[in-house]
């Protein structure tokens, strides 16, 4: 072989070599980072996150893109509508604060545990009228916007407006209408508007087939007109705003909203409606190592997050291993002590029993819960523990502990289980150079969806979070006017007083097992914000469903399927049932801001719908 022809082979060699490396280094996450210098904004539907590309594009701040991008994803479907509820995090760069909103419904007139124990039910229906709360995002994103935002209404409601009048629907939403079918014919309006093909062998709309809900738009159209008037009769932008919510929750939208409720078969009056109202609410918060983490309080799961990094900064997490069997069994059993807490005391914090918030929270109730940590196998009969000593209290639910959980037989199938179990939602994220950051899970009202009448408005499904029985959780039994106590938890963490990630995740009782991983993921392992969402989480099962039948399955574990066999042979060595998925990392939606250049990283999840765009 001549020198050149050598020379040749050895570089063409080198060359396959590096382009091979150059590919394994691009490879490295399924989705790019998305880079931004001016804003981001990530949501669960692609057309979703346009709308808030639109608004930024018109000169809007963090809080009207995500706005828009909720009002969007309510009129799409994507796991939640407009008669849902909206739980979020934002932060203020003016006051240097994170405030929560909290725009979660309440409970009806004449929704008591005694009511529906007279209906032979063990926990308020997962479906239907009865299954209602009052709504709550259409209150929360005009406060959000009229309290945080700069934009109209009009401007903000312009692109879900549009959606109204007709989208090209999308396979996975079309696919879980047909799936859902006979459920949504039982409800009339309901069956006009998602069921175009009634009588046909496919009777959801097909997938790019044009999907309009005309009584929806006229509902948007009704609150934009009301915000016109008042902005005509001299009113501010805030109130004008206003002026929409009140015709919404006190005028003809409310009036036809409650008829066709109650036509139905549901509880909600109008009274129910013009008493809801959203809270602007301080948040809770938590340090760990050198970060701030923001949840929303207890009437949602998210202070279980900090009660968990409470007791995991005890631990070397980082030296144990990403994903080894000694980090799995950790993060699982300090999530069962959690989680037991948060199916006992969690609830209501406007209803009484007050719950023990500062004791669940202290550092040293940490400390006492960790005694119960072993590290040789799983314990399938972790109990609450007993806050009240570290707020220097005595306990007035002890006789309930003793003997908690109350013993029930299964009722649901694995299937059903998990399905409840895993009840999704949508996240939306946004961030803007001036430095508002939004972080939300909005939810509720997903199909199967029994409409209101003909507001297009369809029903929240949050009354299942409740419980009939004091020994089962004193602090969340059904009461009329009480919020139930939701999954939905968003996350705002700081470093140094400044935004550091913004995050939310959808999947019901795995949200906060998410967030978790994420987090560490990026503060111990050194991930970036992408290769953090898409990371192979693990999902525990063992704390109780906060849907259906309120069941758990102590012991099951999901992994992924990457997770090598001999991390699986040491976990079921330690007492769990193990399962495996191809994708488990949530589907999370995350920014990280990078301060030393200015500019953001967006992350969304590699499977599923979410998508997020970044200028």
């Amino acid at each position: 072989m001549s020198s050149i022809l050598k020379l040749a082979v050895v570089s063409l060699v080198v060359l396959v070599l590096v382009l091979g490396m150059i590919s394994q280094s691009s490879a490295r996450t399924e989705k790019p980072v998305l880079h931004g210098r001016h804003w981001v904004a990530i949501t669960g539907k692609p057309l979703a996150a346009t709308a808030g590309a639109m608004i930024f594009q018109r000169g809007g701040n963090a809080v009207d893109a995500a706005c828009a991008m909720l009002a969007a994803t309510c009129t799409m479907y994507d796991v939640l509508s407009w008669g849902g509820e909206t739980q979020a995090l934002i932060y203020n760069p003016r006051t240097k604060k994170v405030y929560g909103i909290n725009a979660l419904g309440v409970a009806p007139t004449g929704a008591t545990a005694e009511f529906f124990k007279k209906k032979g039910l063990s926990y308020p229906p997962s479906y239907g009228p009865l299954a209602a709360v009052t709504p709550g995002t259409p209150g929360g994103l005009m406060v959000m916007l009229a309290e945080f935002g700069t934009l109209s209404l009009k401007e903000v409601l312009a692109p879900a407006m549009e959606l109204a009048q007709g989208y090209p629907i999308e396979t996975q939403l079309v696919e879980s209408i047909e799936r859902n079918k006979e459920r949504i014919k039982k409800w009339p309006y309901s069956r006009q508007v998602l069921l175009p093909h009634l009588g046909g062998e496919h009777e959801a709309p097909y997938p790019g087939e044009i999907f309009r809900q005309p009584d929806l738009y006229q509902t948007l159209a009704k609150l934009v007109e009301a915000e016109q008037k008042a902005l005509a009769a001299g009113k501010s932008r805030k109130e004008a705003i206003y002026a929409a919510y009140d015709r919404f929750y006190k005028g003809d939208i409310a009036q036809e909203f409650v008829r066709g409720v109650q036509e139905q078969g549901g509880l909600i009056t109008l009274d129910d409606l013009a008493k809801w109202k959203v809270y602007i609410e301080e948040p809770v918060m938590t340090q760990y190592k050198d970060v701030e983490v923001y949840k929303l309080t207890c009437w949602v799961q998210g202070p279980v997050l900090l009660q968990m990094l409470n007791m995991l900064e005890h631990f070397n997490l980082k030296e144990m291993g990403y994903n080894s069997a000694r980090y799995i069994h950790t993060l699982y059993q300090v999530m069962n002590l959690a989680f037991a807490d948060r199916d006992f005391y969690y609830g209501d914090p406007y209803f009484p029993p007050e719950e023990p918030l500062p004791g669940l929270l202290s550092k040293e109730y940490a400390r006492e819960r960790l005694k119960l940590f072993s590290p040789k196998k799983n314990d399938p009969a972790v109990k609450p523990g007993d806050p009240y000593p570290f707020m220097g209290q005595e306990n007035p639910f002890l006789d309930y502990l003793k003997n908690w959980p109350p013993s029930k037989k299964s009722q649901e199938t694995e299937e059903e289980f998990e399905q409840s179990f895993l009840a999704g939602t949508t996240s939306v994220q946004a961030a803007d150079e001036e430095g508002w950051v939004v972080s939300m899970t909005p939810s509720g009202g997903w199909i199967p969806a029994c409409l209101a009448g003909r507001t297009g408005v369809g029903l929240s499904q949050r009354m299942q979070s409740f419980v009939l029985e004091k020994a089962e959780n004193p602090f969340n039994v059904v009461e009329p006017g009480k919020r139930p106590r939701a999954t939905l938890t968003p996350t705002i963490v700081l470093k140094e007083g400044r935004p550091y990630i913004s995050v939310a995740v959808q999947g019901g009782d795995t949200q906060d097992q998410n967030t978790l991983q994420f987090l560490l993921n990026m503060i111990e392992f050194g991930m970036n914000v992408q290769e953090a969402c898409e990371a192979a989480n693990i999902t525990s099962y063992q704390m109780k469903s906060s849907f259906g039948k309120h069941e758990s399955r102590p012991g099951r574990l999901t992994l992924n399927e990457l997770v090598p066999p001999w991390v699986r042979s040491a976990l079921e060595k330690l007492g769990y049932q193990l399962d495996f998925r191809s994708h488990t990392s949530g589907p999370l939606n995350a920014i990280f801001f990078d301060w030393p250049h200015k500019t953001f990283w967006g992350g969304s999840s590699n499977y599923g719908e979410d998508y997020g765009i970044a200028w």
